[in-house]
């Protein structure tokens, strides 16, 4: 089973390139000693941004294996599933 449509994969690999180069730039802030405020909102970009893939991907989980799941009689096994997710993304 396919676990991600080629769009997703593609938006979500798009993104995660461009998170890649704002850590890098992270990493550049500290070593030049950039303010702590800029370092700060820069940081706060980043979470937003993984936050936005997480959506991605749990959607995509929903829409396939979570829908798979559910058609094949395994239920038991989509719930734990989501609770899981839900509970990772309560902390």
């Amino acid at each position: 089973m396919k676990y991600m449509d080629e769009k997703n994969k593609t938006k979500i690999v798009r993104r995660l390139k461009v998170l890649e180069g704002q850590v890098r730039g992270l990493q550049k802030m500290v070593e030049n000693d950039t303010y702590c405020i800029d370092v700060i909102t820069q940081t706060s970009a980043v979470k937003q941004g993984l936050s936005n893939v997480e959506d991605i991907l749990l959607e995509n989980h929903l829409d396939h294996c979570v829908h798979h799941q559910m058609s094949s009689g395994q239920s038991g096994k989509a719930k734990a599933e989501v609770l899981k997710v839900y509970k990772l993304k309560r902390k």
